[in-house]
This record gives structure tokens, C-alpha cells and sequence, in this order.
């Protein structure tokens, strides 16, 4: 089927728009205990910081957060780049989570346990490096949230958790 659109440049072409949103950005100074632990990841991810939305892509083992600029606060940043790195530490060549290497669907109980993992071993990883986790109401909401799909499998979720911290900091379990 055939289709024609007529379609105007919108900043030559329409008058009276504004072409370009205004941003609010954010001016930080990076906290060098989590720059460290991003930085010594061994065998971590690649990275890129694209504003929009924060993921961790398997199949390109790629991590991807917002650039801090985009965050009102530093805190937020460096909670939401060790929850996506710690997905990271389910890939194949790491721990080989199900969780990432698997087939899951949303609100799956795989995907619950991942999202789990990744959220407290985030937490864990603001503690080590002295981050306030600012969030800390979203966090145990969202972890609430998803520990009721999982009907109170928690153990599991810490250890997976602990493993998956320990595994950046690069610290040896067994």
C-alpha cells in the first residue's frame, strides 16, 4: 500500500514554533570511589551515555545511562549506573544469570529476580562507595513490588545480589 505525507521542516518551514526544547542540565563533580568501581570493572561492559533511558543490552553487553548532567542529583546517577552494571554481571561470560542469558518477559519471575538483583546489588555497591542512595523510597518500592511476584524468595535474591556486587568489586567467593 502506497502512502503520501506531506511533512514541513519544522525550523524553515512552520513559523511561530520553537524548534529546540530547553533541558534543565546539571553541573557534577564525579565521585571517584564509583568511578573506580566503574572503571576496574574487569572484563566489564562497554558504555554509552545516551539521555532518555537507562538498559543493559545482552547481546551487545552494553551499558547505557544518561550522562550525569541529566540528574538534579549525582546520587541518582551513580544508583542507576550500578543497577544497569549490575545486570552486566548476569552476561554469559560472567555469572550467567538466567535473568539475562534466558528468555524473559516482563513481569516474569525471571525478570522479577533480575530486576531484584540488580536493585540490591546497586544498594550494595552505594554502600561500598559511601553514595546516599537517594532513591532509597523508589528502591523499596520497586523491590516490594517485584518480591511479591517472587513470593518470598529472598534469600536467593541476596546471595544472587552479593555475588553479582562482589563480581565488580572483583572480590573472590565461592
Amino acid at each position: 500500500m502506497l502512502r503520501y505525507y506531506r511533512v514541513f521542516e519544522v525550523g524553515s518551514q512552520v513559523e511561530g514554533l520553537e524548534t529546540k526544547r530547553n533541558y534543565e542540565t546539571f553541573d557534577h563533580d564525579p565521585i571517584e570511589e564509583a568511578e573506580k568501581i566503574k572503571r576496574e570493572y574487569f572484563n566489564g561492559p562497554s558504555y554509552s551515555f545516551q539521555s532518555g533511558r537507562a538498559y543493559y543490552l545482552p547481546f551487545e553487553d552494553l551499558v547505557n545511562v544518561p550522562p550525569k548532567k541529566d540528574f538534579p542529583n549525582v546520587h541518582e546517577y551513580y544508583s542507576t549506573l550500578f543497577h544497569e552494571i549490575v545486570h552486566s554481571t548476569g552476561h554469559k561470560d560472567r555469572l550467567d544469570r538466567e535473568g539475562v542469558t534466558g528468555k524473559i518477559s516482563f513481569g516474569s519471575q525471571n525478570y522479577s529476580k533480575e530486576e531484584l538483583i540488580a536493585e540490591l546489588g546497586a544498594s550494595m555497591l552505594c554502600g561500598v562507595t559511601g553514595i546516599e542512595n537517594n532513591t532509597i523510597d523508589n528502591s523499596a518500592s520497586y523491590i516490594q513490588s517485584w518480591l511479591k511476584k517472587l513470593k518470598g524468595d529472598q534469600t536467593l535474591i541476596v546471595q544472587a545480589s552479593q555475588k553479582a556486587s562482589d563480581h565488580i568489586l572483583g572480590i573472590e567467593f565461592s
